[in-house]
């Protein structure tokens, strides 16, 4: 395999001899690597080399890994995946609402980080790549429009009210999915599913958290949501039109 088409990934971690290990482990399923041990410096490495997924750890130098997380998501837009030896809800939260689309916590076991880089990167490049809804009636559609609201699925941008909201890869692909079934109530058990590709376990965040940060972004009312609603108990739907 040529050295440009192996996925690139970025390691940020302090730990040196985690860092070997993950490297040479990495290195030997045809990633490239490239590893700081600084979080100052993780967010200037993000900028330069637009690695395609980047292991972030909690507890860095320099800047901490929300911190990083936080500098980075504006502009940044493939997955970045947090690893910290912090085993706290919050920490979770903060990292997901940072906009982290992955959480592990150590020791880390090698084959469980494989499988969620993999799945990280299998479904940014779907992401990249011109999709299809599931829905066969909706198969050709790659443009929505929902009171202001513009989702175009070719070029993966979204307008409102005519000005262009920046969303990361995995915000797009939450909203996508409820607007390609707007009007109707989606579970969070076929969002995951959908999405990260297992089985929702009940105690999954990631998915409420980017829900949240979608309102944010489209100026939806957390506490009485108008254009993505909370249907307690089933999921959530986003309205057709909006008053």
């Amino acid at each position: 395999m040529e050295e440009q088409a192996k996925p690139h990934i970025l390691l940020v971690e302090d730990d040196v001899a985690l860092a070997e290990w993950v490297v040479d482990y990495l290195q030997a399923r045809d990633f490239k690597m490239t590893h700081t041990t600084r979080g100052d410096e993780a967010v200037n490495l993000i900028a330069q080399l637009n690695p395609d997924l980047v292991l972030l750890d909690g507890m860095l130098p320099g800047l901490d890994g929300i911190d990083v997380c936080k500098a980075v998501r504006p502009q940044f837009t493939n997955p970045i995946i947090m690893i910290t030896a912090r085993d706290e809800e919050i920490d979770e939260v903060l990292g997901l609402e940072m906009g982290a689309d992955d959480y592990m916590t150590k020791p880390v076991r090698a084959r469980a980080l494989l499988a969620r880089i993999r799945g990280a990167l299998r479904r940014s490049e779907r992401m990249q790549q011109p999709a299809t809804v599931n829905d066969e009636s909706s198969a050709e559609i790659d443009r929505l429009q929902f009171s202001g609201l513009v989702i175009s699925l070719q070029s993966r941008t979204v307008s409102l009210d005519g000005e262009v909201i920046k969303l990361s890869s995995n915000e797009f692909d939450v909203l996508w999915f409820l607007a390609s079934k707007a009007g109707e109530v989606v579970s969070r058990e076929e969002l995951v599913s959908h999405l990260r590709g297992f089985d929702y376990d009940g105690f999954d965040r990631s998915i409420d958290l980017r829900i949240s940060r979608l309102r944010k972004k489209l100026n939806d009312n957390s506490a009485e949501p108008f254009r993505i609603k909370t249907i307690w108990g089933k999921g959530y739907l986003l309205a057709k039109d909006v008053w």
